[in-house]
């Protein structure tokens, strides 16, 4: 599609100044905007009705994968390049009923300015459809989602919600930036255009931005809120702080009591934990902040062990909220808020912890994607094959003999529920057997944990807030829970380690050290990893980020074990002469499995 008469000059395609961020005629804007709205509401219409078979097979939508790559391109492209239109960086030159609707009060409710605002909805609406699908199937190259290099400029290196809120004022798409009140003054003077633009992307386009960046971004903002809540007191064992002591025996049970909102209702302040032993003596060494995260990470596993009943196993082992919990548990609401909050502490301190959760559960944590049909695949395959044949079917449904009821069976006792009013009493036939299948999804991934999920949902943003977190999508959710799955790397933990108490980089116990680490395997280096660091992953973007930096003491005479103090990385290291016996008492120190009393 052309236009003779560009804001150039020259012959150029519509969609590509549209990419491009540049203001259009008015005849140019009636000539793109319809019919692109239109495409892209059909389209998304037509992929949301189509399983992943469906959406591969040229038979099912005019694009075959080879060819939806470029259009996909080119709408992520048109997306960005509307972002930069609904917020120009200065007064438009062409034409004046376009400078009206993005700068003049008068005309926010006109029809050209809703006409803009559809067209940016509709196509960000495609775009992340496409993206989800991508997600599962991986027909594109990562890098087609990523703006091009100077299309999004960060807020900083580590921007604060200081920033955030203060964009979130000119979030207006296609609007005049509103005007600054006496009550917002106190979080500083309005959004430029570039942090509203910023923004704008981090909540619509997330996927345009690298992940690195979103990281470093919500990194910005734990930071901002620590300080925040821990004061001026940077040392562990000065400031506010929640100080709780806990039977290792019953780790649940008495963080449930001690940990409640009613007990404990801020989370965000830190925690020294004094642990009981089997023998109920008190274990040796003051938490300054390693014992009290190698406690949340057994509490977390403890919460989510399907033996305890709050979360079960779906086919793929990955961990979902019980739909039968109210049988074992009457007020299990509290348990899951409980349990939420526990999650949000994780996140806030960046303890990364070994829990595989379900797509679907995970999906519906980032929002405000919807959770339908296709996520069914995660929680039950069979469930989802067997609807997808359903829907296949080209039988006559009505011999089936389904109606519009789910039973379930939760520890022996069989219900039956209706998926819709009076659904007892309707068949599933060839004309309502899509809404049969969209409403058993639905009972499967949203009415039978409701419940669960609100509470659990809830407890997170208590401490943690859930918005912080849309700007990641589910597989990148559970990197920032569980880390990647990478091995440790020994050449970075070496680039940024530091020396104490007589030691450095060449001394020969040191440099014995770092040959005898590289050497082990995986399981091995995690080992280490957790026993200094209290947290067997590397950091998501480096041991840069490790805080405190990973330090090396020398201490005692060589037939002393290696020690360790996790609340400030330290691996206190006896100095060894010879690599053999450095070797094996590592080795044993890392594997004793003794809790703090080691040290």
């Amino acid at each position: 599609m052309t236009t003779k008469n560009s804001w150039s000059g020259n012959k150029s395609t519509l969609l590509l100044i549209l990419s491009r961020g540049f203001a259009m005629t008015a005849e140019d804007t009636d000539l793109i905007v319809p019919p692109l709205t239109v495409f892209c509401e059909l389209f998304s219409i037509l992929i949301s009705t189509l399983h992943d078979g469906e959406f591969s097979s040229a038979e099912s939508i005019p694009f075959t994968l080879p060819e939806l790559i470029p259009v996909i391109g080119i709408l992520k492209d048109v997306c960005l390049g509307l972002v930069e239109l609904a917020f120009p960086d200065s007064r438009p030159s062409i034409p004046q009923d376009y400078q009206l609707a993005v700068r003049t009060k008068e005309v926010i409710q006109g029809q050209k300015t809703e006409n803009w605002i559809h067209l940016f909805k509709v196509s960000v609406q495609l775009l992340r459809q496409l993206h989800m699908r991508d997600l599962r199937m991986g027909f594109c190259p990562s890098s087609l989602w990523i703006a091009s290099d100077g299309r999004i400029t960060v807020l900083g290196e580590r921007p604060s919600d200081v920033q955030l809120k203060r964009a979130r004022r000119g979030y207006r798409p296609f609007r005049r930036l509103r005007t600054v009140t006496r009550d917002q003054i106190d979080i500083g003077p309005p959004a430029s255009v570039k942090e509203v633009r910023f923004l704008t992307a981090l909540r619509e386009l997330p996927f345009a931005i690298p992940f690195a960046t979103r990281v470093r971004v919500l990194q910005g903002l734990l930071n901002a809120e620590r300080a925040l809540q821990h004061g001026d007191a940077q040392e562990f064992l000065r400031g506010p702080a929640i100080s709780i002591k806990l039977r290792r025996s019953h780790l649940y049970e008495d963080a449930f009591d001690k940990l409640s909102l009613e007990n404990e209702p801020n989370l965000r302040l830190k925690m020294r934990v004094q642990l009981v032993n089997a023998a109920g003596l008190e274990e040796a060494g003051v938490d300054g902040g390693g014992m009290f995260r190698e406690v949340l990470s057994e509490l977390i596993h403890t919460a989510f062990d399907p033996n305890r009943g709050f979360f079960i196993l779906a086919q793929d082992r990955s961990l979902y909220p019980n739909p039968g919990v109210s049988l074992i548990v009457e007020d299990f609401t509290k348990h899951y808020y409980f349990i939420g909050r526990l999650l949000g502490k994780a996140l806030f301190e960046n303890l990364l912890v070994d829990l595989p959760l379900a797509e679907f559960f995970l999906c519906k944590l980032v929002g405000p994607s919807i959770i339908d049909a296709h996520h069914l695949a995660s929680l039950d395959p069979i469930l989802h094959r067997s609807l997808i044949s359903l829907k296949n079917y080209t039988g006559d449904v009505n011999d089936l003999g389904l109606d519009f009821t789910v039973v379930t069976n939760d520890l022996g006792e069989t219900k039956t529920e209706e998926l819709k009013a009076g659904g007892s009493n309707i068949t599933v036939n060839t004309t309502n057997r899509i809404e049969y299948i969209h409403l058993m999804a639905d009972y499967k991934l949203n009415r039978q944990i409701r419940a669960q999920f609100t509470a659990f949902r809830q407890g997170l943003d208590n401490v943690l807030p859930v918005e912080w977190l849309h700007m990641f999508n589910f597989k990148e959710l559970q990197v920032l829970i569980s880390g990647s799955e990478v091995p440790v790397d020994i050449d970075d933990l070496k680039r940024n380690t530091s020396y104490t108490g007589g030691y450095n980089e060449s001394h020969p116990t040191i440099q014995m050290f770092w040959r005898v680490i590289k050497k082990f395997n995986d399981a091995q280096k995690k080992l280490l990893l957790k026993f200094v660091t209290s947290c067997s992953r590397p950091p998501l973007l480096g041991f840069k980020d490790l805080e405190p930096p990973f330090c090396i003491q020398l201490v005692g005479s060589a037939d002393r074990l290696p020690t360790a103090s996790t609340c400030i990385n330290l691996l206190k290291l006896p100095e060894f002469s010879e690599e053999s016996v450095l070797h094996d008492r590592l080795l044993y120190a890392i594997q004793s499995g003794s809790g703090f009393e080691l040290s």
